[in-house]
């Protein structure tokens, strides 16, 4: 599993012109499922970044968590995040995970972050999703597992 963190003061997905989902501090999470991905990768992904220290103390240390700052987060699977773009200019998604086994994994991603106690949104897989997305620092990490 790969998955972007993006710091947000508040973020949203549309489709089609309606508002799905919408968070104000928190994080954004892009989240791409690989093959090989299961329900214990899953969980250990939610539990670390659940915890992962990237928010702002009140001397503007990165030490506190999303459940720190009671923050909430929004998940959108994103195959594109397996791209492969070693040979030629148009990317390969062939090491992304198929939608039989993705999609049921976001969504099991998402219901370990709210066990992890963090307020989850998600996007809608599959479909065209507009996001806006007002990162705050900028503050964007990478995660694999």
């Amino acid at each position: 599993m790969r998955a972007i963190l993006q710091r947000v003061i508040s973020a949203s997905v549309s489709i089609e012109g309606q508002v799905i989902a919408s968070i104000g501090p928190g994080l954004m999470i892009l989240l791409g499922v690989g093959p090989g991905d299961s329900e214990d990768t899953a969980r250990l992904l939610a539990k670390k970044i659940a915890a992962l220290r990237i928010f702002s103390d009140q001397e503007g240390k990165m030490n506190l968590s999303v459940k720190d700052i009671n923050g909430s987060a929004i998940v959108v699977s994103q195959f594109t995040l397996y791209a492969d773009t070693r040979k030629g200019n148009r990317p390969s998604f062939i090491g992304a995970a198929e939608p039989s086994l993705a999609r049921p994994l976001c969504n099991r991603f998402a219901d370990f972050l709210i066990d992890e106690g963090v307020p989850t949104q998600t996007g809608e897989f599959g479909a065209h999703m507009l996001l806006s997305i007002s990162n705050d620092g900028p503050v964007t990490i990478t995660l694999e597992m």
